[in-house]
């Protein structure tokens, strides 16, 4: 306990000394963890996206204007509720209209230039949610393609899907990114902490000498490291949510409400704090490869 005592007071004082190298390592881990958190951020919210509209995943059923009644019947056969199907709605061309105007107020003037209703009738399917009814949901939606009646089929888990894989291309590019600026990161410690050891080296050779322990010796570097990557992050946090909150209220929860995202969430509590101690291990490791090579 006194050596980690005196390793915080004697890093605490090194930082002090050697303040603007401080400053420029500290910012390089906050700004590596600012990018990665915008990453986690973004990806976060989206995957709740996608989640929501995986729940509220539909299969539409666009049918022709001469349907015949037998071929009405055969449609909503094929569409009874069971494992992959939990109920279906009929959509008339005059309920499918007036949906239209309610949700395209500005173009519904142009409808009423044509004459006669473009918009044809539909069933709306409500769709299990989950993966393991996907080959079924595959092999339903080609079967109503060639029923006699159906004009097209529109399968929301096709492009979900296609979400879902930019979304992981889009974590993926912000690990990648992440991580290299991390290693940045911690060389740019690794560096500030040599020059503190070159600084002091009389002093720790006079140390040495004496017999002190190494972890009073090297220990208090490996803190240095610590602190600058705690309050790297601590700032790549304050940045983040000062960021958030300056857009939520303009930018972010109307994007939510036009995507039908229930709301934009900032990092969970433990992303935040795994982020901080993911700064403080950075700094750590560039102490610590800097206070044991350095001799």
């Amino acid at each position: 306990m006194r050596a980690l005592s005196y390793a915080v007071e004697e890093a605490v004082a090194s930082l002090w000394r050697g303040r603007q190298s401080g400053i420029l390592s500290t910012a390089t881990i906050g700004l590596a963890l600012f990018v990665l958190g915008a990453f986690l951020l973004v990806t976060s919210n989206l995957q709740r996206l996608g989640a929501e509209w995986s729940r509220a995943a539909e299969m539409s059923v666009y049918l022709k204007d001469d349907l015949a009644p037998e071929q009405r019947i055969a449609i909503e056969t094929a569409l009874t509720p069971g494992t992959a199907v939990v109920g279906r709605e009929y959509v008339s061309k005059a309920d499918a209209l007036a949906k239209f105007r309610r949700t395209f107020g500005d173009l519904a003037a142009t409808l009423n230039d044509l004459g006669e209703n473009p918009l044809p009738a539909s069933y709306e399917v409500r769709l299990q949610a989950g993966s393991d009814t996907r080959e079924e949901l595959d092999r339903l939606a080609a079967t109503l393609r060639q029923m006699p009646g159906v004009a097209d089929v529109r399968y929301d888990r096709q492009w979900l899907d296609r979400l879902l894989a930019t979304i992981g291309l889009i974590r993926g590019l912000g690990l990648t990114l992440g991580l290299i600026l991390t290693m940045a990161a911690a060389l740019t410690v690794a560096n500030v902490v040599r020059l503190a050891l070159h600084a002091r080296r009389d002093e720790l050779e006079i140390m040495q000498l004496v017999g002190a322990p190494e972890t009073y010796i090297r220990g208090p570097f490996v803190m240095e490291g610590v602190i600058q990557g705690g309050l790297g992050a601590l700032a790549a946090l304050a940045a983040l949510a000062v960021g958030f909150v300056a857009l939520q209220a303009r930018y972010l929860t109307p994007v939510a409400s036009a995507v039908n995202l229930t709301s934009v969430s900032f990092l969970p509590l433990q992303m935040c704090a795994l982020l901080v101690v993911g700064g403080m291990v950075v700094g750590c490791l560039g102490g610590f490869v800097a206070a044991w090579t350095a001799r």
